[in-house]
């Protein structure tokens, strides 16, 4: 996402009058096609962030929606949790956790994140555990083989 560098650097204008406008990345907003291409992003992804509250940027007078630099960072932690497996569900979830720095997106382990994530390696725990009793029992059924058609599949005569 080296688009989003853009963002950081200080930007100075200069009029052909040899007026000097300086531009703080704060004050850089852009509309949601110009974002788009800086984000690497679809506006339609965009939009679909903003529909699940994963994104807000702000509206001019006219309701048109203005990006800024926070917007950025927040597309390139939406996406980087994206690209990791998870769902705008859980991304809105965990958002407060993920964290941009200097080499990319991380996600500290906040305690709802490790509380959702020991939870889940329970109930897998719980289903491998149920799996193997299956097995089991399916082979309990026939202890030494007979009955297996020479393929290896059920004899269904």
């Amino acid at each position: 996402m080296a688009n989003v560098q853009q963002w950081s650097c200080r930007r100075t204008l200069e009029a052909d009058a040899g007026v000097k406008v300086n531009t703080e990345p704060e004050e850089m907003q852009v509309q949601i096609s110009e974002f788009a291409a800086l984000t690497g992003v679809s506006a339609r992804a965009l939009r679909h962030y903003e529909d699940r509250g994963l994104l807000g940027p702000d509206r001019t007078s006219s309701g048109y929606r203005d990006y800024s630099e926070r917007d950025a960072t927040r597309v390139a932690q939406v996406r980087a949790m994206i690209d990791a497996g998870l769902n705008t569900v859980a991304i809105r979830r965990y958002l407060d956790c993920a964290r941009t720095e200097e080499h990319g997106t991380t996600l500290e382990m906040c305690p709802a994140l490790r509380a959702d994530l020991d939870a889940l390696a329970r109930r897998l725990a719980a289903k491998s555990a149920e799996l193997r009793e299956t097995e089991r029992r399916l082979r309990d059924l026939d202890p030494v083989g007979a009955g297996r058609a020479p393929n290896g599949g059920c004899d269904a005569s």
